[in-house]
């Protein structure tokens, strides 16, 4: 028993001992999770597809060319054209704790330019992803912030 011990004991402290003069980059490397970049820049893209696919079905339904959903820039000034914004609205995004307030204010445009209200607009908020799919499946287009004609 006491040859276990003292076996234990030994590989213990010699891995002590290797840690700490491999110094603090291999210490940060021994305790961290190895999460690939790969990895990562997949998932992302997978989630950027989606979202795409999403814009892509909602211009369509809105009478514009699916393909300015793929891109970035393109794709957020044909919403606010879709939800009745000028395209400079797009200049408030680069503005902190304003873009949180504008994109409220378009996806409540969104919201009702498709016939729906603030519970909608609650679930863009939140889960933009599903709810643009939602509009671009099973939504119809009524015109820029749903304005009633009288």
């Amino acid at each position: 028993m006491s040859e276990m011990s003292a076996v234990t004991g030994l590989s213990i402290a010699a891995m002590t001992q290797s840690l700490i003069s491999a110094g603090p980059a291999h210490l940060i490397a021994a305790t961290t999770t190895d999460v690939s970049t790969g990895s990562i820049i997949g998932l992302s893209l997978a989630i950027y597809l989606i979202y795409a696919i999403a814009l892509m079905l909602l211009f369509h339904k809105a009478g514009r060319n699916p393909l300015w959903g793929l891109i970035p820039i393109v794709s957020t000034v044909v919403l606010l054209q879709i939800v009745g914004r000028s395209g400079w609205w797009i200049l408030f995004f680069l503005i902190p704790i304003v873009n949180i307030i504008v994109l409220i204010i378009v996806y409540y445009d969104l919201s009702r330019s498709f016939g729906h209200g603030i519970p909608f607009t609650l679930g863009l908020i939140f889960f933009s992803v599903i709810f643009l799919l939602i509009l671009g499946l099973a939504g119809r287009y009524e015109g820029p912030a749903a304005r009633v004609v009288s």
